[in-house]
């Protein structure tokens, strides 16, 4: 091979996308760049730039994957975090391109080539030519919070639910108000963060597989999805949700072994993350003969019912990751499409305003659902909100990763929602829950923010009022 002197320009090999987990040329050629996407972008309403809209990040993607830029470019790495995967722009896309599958393997890419340490140099590169370096590792401080949160909280939910415990402890003994006193929450750069922490109660749900009967004649038996941050911060919203299914004949099941869903790990570029998580609530939901298995969080929903493509390569695992997201029904979903038991209502006197979770409304597309369960509710006043499927700006880890935009976003959504004078802000996913909580708490607004089952289990504990 040719030799190359010292003053011969080299060409360094821009990084490329590896096999592995690649973003499909196939999807991202789908896209016609024709724009109808940008009105829906929470990031390009912002900004107003195109490299913040998906026809600016799938661009990008292109450029990648064509060998134009490599994964080194600051742009692209920029553009695939600030992307909520809030997936509007699938909504509304009329070549229906796959963007979200697109955005998490490029993630997973970066994510990957920071790992790598070095590229192996490609055939034509001269030897004399340092392997080509790949990017350039976390912080080592974020690569303990990854390695916590990902490899350690959300994988083993023994550890989460002691941790969840020690929170509790935290705010019940006092060590929260002395942090928030002191200032040093704001020293550590935590301030904001913490603000988001709700009001822990100490109740949790560990599923040993426990049976509920269903009040009266059983018509459904379905299986419940505990997940992690519902068993342990929202318990009590899986408290509700399985009360609700009993009132409308449903048994309930929490069978053991589940775990996370894995949504953090897929959205945070951990795809073999989320395919652990995802083979272990595959193996713990089969064979139970249930009609349906809940799920009450949207964001979890969207990974449950895409588990067929996080283990498309997996010929073990893959027709069986198809069945379970079969049957995977969100609970408003699910409550809508039987004959709900509207006799058992009683009456809620309460303005209500509706905010849309993304993965409920965009990955989902179940908006009209919720919508529905609300009027049946008697007395309920909805009032609908301007931008109600725009993105609140929680997005999983997003309001951690990039406090700036989530917390316009944030601001925008809340400021909608109490234009309407609605008492209430409903929703169905405790990250957007966290958020509106949050940034209400800021404004000192009293304000609840509450789950639309909440309300339906309040409505039947109630009861009907009686006859005149």
């Amino acid at each position: 091979m040719e030799r190359v002197s010292a003053d011969q320009p080299v060409s360094i090999p821009l990084i490329p996308f590896s096999a592995k987990d690649r973003p499909s040329t196939d999807i991202i050629n789908t896209c016609v760049h024709c724009g109808l996407c940008l009105s829906s972008c929470p990031t390009y309403r912002e900004t107003g730039l195109e490299m913040s809209s998906p026809r600016g990040r799938i661009y990008l993607m292109k450029a990648v994957d064509e060998g134009r830029i490599g994964l080194e470019s600051e742009v692209f790495q920029e553009q695939m975090s600030q992307c909520l995967n809030c997936r509007a722009c699938e909504a509304v896309c009329p070549s229906g391109v796959q963007y979200g599958a697109i955005l998490e393997a490029s993630r997973a890419q970066i994510e990957q080539a920071r790992a790598a340490g070095k590229i192996p140099a490609r055939p034509g590169v001269p030897s004399e030519v340092p392997d080509n370096p790949a990017l350039p590792p976390r912080p080592l401080w974020q690569r303990a919070l990854r390695g916590a949160v990902f490899g350690g909280l959300f994988k083993h939910m023994g550890l989460f639910r002691a941790f969840t415990g020690s929170m509790v402890l935290y705010q019940k003994s006092g060590a929260q108000w002395i942090a928030r006193k002191s200032g040093i929450l704001k020293l550590l750069g935590l301030a904001e963060t913490e603000t988001m922490l709700p009001a822990l109660s100490g109740k949790m749900i560990a599923p040993r597989g426990q049976i509920f009967p269903a009040e009266g004649q059983r018509r459904y038996s379905v299986a419940l999805v505990t997940g992690c941050i519902m068993s342990t911060a929202f318990a009590e919203v899986h408290e509700a949700t399985i009360r609700v299914l009993q009132k409308n004949g449903v048994e309930v099941i929490l069978p053991p072994g589940q775990g996370c869903c894995g949504a953090l790990h897929t959205h945070g570029g951990d795809l073999d993350g989320g395919r652990e998580l995802a083979r272990i609530n595959i193996a713990a939901f089969e064979g139970l003969g249930v009609d349906a298995i809940i799920i009450n969080a949207a964001g979890c929903g969207g990974t449950l019912k895409e588990y067929g493509h996080l283990l498309h390569d997996d010929p073990a695992w893959h027709e069986r990751a198809v069945a379970f997201s079969k049957k995977v029904r969100d609970i408003h979903e699910f409550l809508a499409g039987i004959e709900l038991n509207r006799a058992a209502l009683g009456r809620l006197e309460i303005s209500v305003t509706y905010q849309e979770p993304c993965h409920l409304a965009h990955a989902q597309r179940i908006s009209a659902q919720p919508r529905a369960l609300l009027k049946a509710i008697p007395g309920l006043e909805l009032r609908e909100m301007h931008e109600s499927a725009l993105c609140c700006g929680s997005a999983g880890i997003y309001n951690v990763t990039q406090p700036e935009m989530a917390a316009r976003l944030g601001a925008r959504k809340v400021t909608n929602a109490l234009a309407t004078g609605a008492a209430v802000i409903a929703t169905g996913n405790p990250g957007c829950a966290l958020q509106l909580a949050g940034e209400l708490r800021r404004r000192g607004k009293d304000v609840q923010v509450r789950y639309i089952v909440e309300l339906l289990d309040e409505s039947y504990r109630r009861g009907p009022a009686p006859a005149a």
